[in-house]
């Protein structure tokens, strides 16, 4: 994080710490889920790692750092190939199945929260290497915030909610 400005190191951290409230929320959403055994932990575990980097930038560092840095950058890896895997999987499904707005569908909204894990997973796992700064910060930034505002659309939106399976009206 060093060189990239005054306050970006602390702006990165923020980041890392609403983003592991957001997967956090996302996780205990899922109480209710036919399947939230899965979802709980699709979000748990960025929730923790992102939770690291928000309190240890460092732990992201190459491998030879310490043995800290090797469990946090192979659980990350191990979790966004995961990621990437459902994502194919759920966008195939919505590709052949959808009958409206992705968003309307529960895949789709599956498939935005593992595509917003993976991404940030690789800005985290990119960030010992490049020092958030200027454009990557301000992605940082604007994906962190992405999530709520979202969410509290869709809260709003009541049209939205009405095709929602009961377990997720009954959530929010």
């Amino acid at each position: 994080m060093a060189g990239s400005g005054p306050g970006s190191g602390r702006l990165w951290r923020l980041c890392n710490l609403l983003m592991a409230a957001f997967f956090a929320l996302a996780a205990a959403v899922q109480i209710n889920d036919p399947d939230a055994g899965l979802w709980t932990m699709v979000y748990v575990v960025p929730a923790v790692l992102t939770l690291l980097v928000g309190l240890t930038p460092s732990i992201t560092a190459p491998v030879c750092s310490s043995p800290d840095n090797v469990i946090w950058r192979s659980l990350s890896d191990l979790h966004s190939a995961a990621c990437l895997l459902g994502t194919i999987a759920l966008g195939y499904s919505l590709f052949t199945y959808a009958k409206s707005n992705i968003l309307h569908e529960e895949e789709g909204r599956e498939l935005f929260g593992l595509v917003i894990i993976a991404v940030w997973m690789r800005l985290c796992r990119n960030s010992a290497k490049n020092p958030m700064g200027g454009m990557c910060l301000m992605g940082a930034v604007t994906l962190s915030f992405f999530p709520f505002v979202s969410w509290l659309y869709i809260y709003m939106n009541s049209e939205m909610r009405s095709s929602w399976p009961t377990h997720c009206k009954t959530v929010i």
